[in-house]
């Protein structure tokens, strides 16, 4: 009465997968690669671009910060900034709030 149902025989050759962690070694190093290419080293290029911004502001610099207030730099001490932001208002944010500085001028030509 079996008549659509075969039998099941179990593989008697089972193949043997060898080399598993050394097959994979080739994907690891690419994957790392591409990590280090994509996302470390432009992050650190970054870093290293904006400490260079911090230890370079001086009096006078008009800058941008990260929440896109535009003023002129009034006073710098270690951690903070004083900023001019419009006529007799000031305003005291962190060093690392500074996201660029701007050509001289560019705020009066707004």
């Amino acid at each position: 009465m079996t008549f659509l149902v075969e039998n099941a025989w179990a593989d008697a050759a089972t193949t043997n997968q060898s080399g598993g962690l050394l097959s994979m070694l080739p994907m690891i190093i690419l994957l790392v690669a591409f990590m280090y290419f994509m996302v470390i080293r432009p992050q650190s290029k970054r870093a290293k671009e904006h400490k260079s911004l911090m230890s370079n502001l001086q009096v006078g610099d008009e800058v941008a910060t990260i929440g896109g207030v535009l003023g002129t730099i009034e006073k710098i001490s270690d951690s903070f900034v004083v900023l001019a932001v419009a006529d007799n208002s000031q305003i005291t944010i962190q060093k690392g709030a500074i996201a660029t500085i701007l050509p001289r001028g560019t705020i009066k030509g707004i």
